[in-house]
């Protein structure tokens, strides 16, 4: 083989190894969120791996029963799980994402704050059977250097009351991490969970796995649903990506 010829093999071979390469990381690419696993086919309920920007991919769980992709990032049903953790745990997330569990400030950012709004849903069920639900048409969560602060529209719909409003621009606190504006004391640890408090709460659907009215007002507690103080059975808040 002459040298012309050899350098033309090296030539395809480099080629179709790109090539290659380029088609294995097409199908291989992770959606960014569940809106984008639920336009992909994928049309069930589950956890499914996405990977909203340069940084590893994760886990989350999508509800696709709207006829959309919904995130889940915060789920309440048994108190199985501890809920009165510090910060790293929140930061980073806790719990079974089958189960209950805190998908993790870290990564709520990841996926809310980079790109269009976000709608939120949070709904919510009493030791009754009754079931609410608020709808926010935009949400996000900043990222650590503002300490997650939370990001919120206050037009809102649904039958559960406004729970979220008050807490709108405020920053993420826990036991260990007082960013609340209560002067003289600390939301997280006077009332149980962890929260964008103010001084201090409408809703504490981290607070303390608890049932029914409750009057240390530690509970997993939503100000308009189904009354104030009262520790709901479960809640979940959910959101998707809205692109224009």
């Amino acid at each position: 083989m002459d040298s012309c010829s050899y350098f033309k093999l090296i030539g395809c071979f480099i080629l179709i190894s790109i090539a290659t390469a380029q088609e294995t990381q097409a199908t291989s690419c992770h959606p960014r969120d569940c809106k984008e696993v639920y336009e992909r086919g994928h049309t069930c309920s589950g956890v499914y791996t996405v990977k909203p920007d340069e940084l590893p991919a994760f886990e989350v769980y999508c509800d696709m029963n709207y006829g959309d992709g919904w995130t889940v990032f915060q789920r309440r049903m048994d108190g199985s799980v501890d809920f009165y953790r510090n910060w790293t745990d929140y930061e980073k997330g806790f719990g079974d994402l089958n189960g209950e569990f805190w998908l993790g400030l870290n990564k709520i950012n990841r996926l809310t704050e980079i790109g269009d709004y976000n709608h939120l849903l949070v709904e919510l069920e009493d030791f009754d059977g009754n079931k609410n639900y608020t709808f926010y048409y935009a949400f996000s969560v900043s990222d650590a250097s503002r300490n997650y602060t939370l990001v919120l529209h206050s037009d809102h719909k649904g039958n559960a009351g406004d729970g979220l409003s008050y807490h709108a621009g405020m920053k993420f606190s826990t036991k260990d991490r007082d960013n609340d504006a209560w002067a003289t004391g600390s939301c997280a640890t006077t009332y149980g969970g962890a929260w964008w408090y103010k001084a201090c709460y409408r809703s504490n659907l981290n607070g303390l796995y608890l049932i029914g009215y409750n009057s240390s007002q530690k509970g997993v507690n939503w100000s308009e649903f189904p009354m104030k103080y009262y520790s709901l059975k479960t809640s979940e808040m959910k959101f998707r990506k809205v692109f224009n």
